[in-house]
């Protein structure tokens, strides 16, 4: 490959929450693994690979320059998100006018609602659900009505739509949140999906929220379907927020964007998000995206996207064959894993805590899949080095599932 996805990067003490923060917030982070272990960070979702080389590359040459004050969004800025989503969504019709900043995603997703909804309102999500929704949408007064996504003869989840639109209509539901693909179940919805979501929100006036921070993280033979492209009432009835965020591990600079083709809703949510005169792009953000979403941001993802692939099938055929009583569907999109673990721990008589636990003393830094709607499951992050991935199922196999 010509990029570096193999390289162990040490990031103990150099700002990484993923390994700084361990055993700091009990409860939400893992706990710090016992004497005699190193951790691996297969919890938060961020990643473990060195950064495109255009991102530094944008970002050194700019801070050169020694001047950081004010300053507006660059009309290369706006090019490199039309240009982006051109080529790797088809997008056409976009322009400046239909972009903005936001600070990040579920800030765009809060803005969102804020328009469209008065505090109190019901919003529709699918379970399993992403932490930030719950959190986000608990703490700005909204109810969320979980409408939880099945498992098909395949084991693959797919949406309820019969009790979705039931929902909808007992509940007074006319906002939805979706997620796509979607977190953390890793499912890259298939166009008639989509079409069929976006028709049942337009037949009860349902405005749709899309988080679609994960959309270029996908498994090769798959394809990202953007809600506003599905019909031209999809196109004017979804607010969509982006970041280059997960695709290149650039959490820690903050900045994400929008695309609202509805100037009714564009303009006040632009409104909406001035009003704290808190939501401004950072400098140094904006010459990250440049950077990333160059060409060679386009090769690096494309190859990310195979080592992730790799990743992925390894994690999931090492689970078939020693882990028994663990299933995990594979993940189309992501990089993360939802392992439901029930079965495994009704057999030896283990909590989803004792068996969380195991994993964390023997560094192996897996997330609390109840946070995210998962009864006995676990979330694990693949975004890591090929060798790391191996130790950690190494350590699993020997010390937690078949100890």
């Amino acid at each position: 490959m010509k990029y570096d996805f193999t390289s162990i990067i040490e990031r103990y003490g150099k700002d990484a929450s993923a390994l700084d923060d361990l055993g700091t917030m009990p409860g939400f982070t893992p706990d710090a693994p016992k004497e005699g272990f190193d951790a691996i960070p297969m919890w938060v979702a961020d990643m473990n690979f060195p950064a495109c080389p255009t991102i530094p590359e944008a970002i050194i040459a700019r801070t050169k320059e020694t001047h950081y004050g004010y300053f507006s969004l660059r009309e290369e800025y706006f090019d490199s998100i039309i240009q982006w989503h051109e080529k790797r969504n088809g997008v056409t019709g976009l322009t400046k006018d239909h972009i903005n900043y936001e600070n990040g995603v579920i800030g765009g997703v809060i803005t969102a609602l804020n328009v469209l909804c008065s505090k109190g309102d019901n919003v529709l999500v699918h379970s399993p659900t992403y932490i930030g929704f719950t959190l986000s949408l608990t703490n700005n007064g909204y109810n969320m009505i979980h409408s939880s996504l099945v498992k098909d003869e395949k084991g693959l989840y797919r949406m309820d739509f019969e009790d979705m639109e039931k929902k909808i209509v007992e509940q007074n539901i006319h906002a939805a949140i979706f997620c796509s693909p979607h977190n953390p179940t890793g499912r890259v919805w298939e166009k008639w999906e989509v079409e069929k979501f976006m028709e049942l929100c337009e037949k009860h006036d349902v405005f749709v929220v899309s988080d679609e921070i994960w959309s270029d993280i996908i498994r090769p033979g798959y394809k990202h379907i953007p809600p506003q492209s599905v019909s031209p009432w999809a196109r004017e009835h979804t607010a969509a927020i982006y970041a280059p965020s997960k695709t290149f591990n650039l959490a820690g600079l903050v900045g994400s964007y929008h695309i609202v083709y509805n100037k009714w809703l564009r303009d006040r949510m632009d409104k909406e998000s001035s009003l704290c005169h808190y939501n401004e792009p950072n400098l140094l953000s904006m010459y990250a995206l440049i950077g990333a979403y160059k060409p060679e941001g386009h090769e690096w993802t494309d190859e990310l996207n195979q080592v992730l692939a790799g990743n992925v099938d390894y994690a999931c055929d090492y689970i078939k064959e020693h882990f028994e009583g663990v299933e995990v569907t594979k993940p189309e999109g992501t990089y993360m894993l939802f392992l439901d673990c029930t079965k495994w721990c009704e057999k030896h008589g283990k909590t989803i805590e004792e068996l969380e636990k195991a994993c964390w003393d023997v560094g192996v830094a897996v997330q609390d899949g109840r946070m995210f709607h998962g009864p006995c499951h676990i979330r694990m992050n693949l975004a890591l080095p090929r060798s790391r991935v191996e130790e950690a199922f190494q350590r699993l196999d020997k010390y937690v599932f078949n100890a």
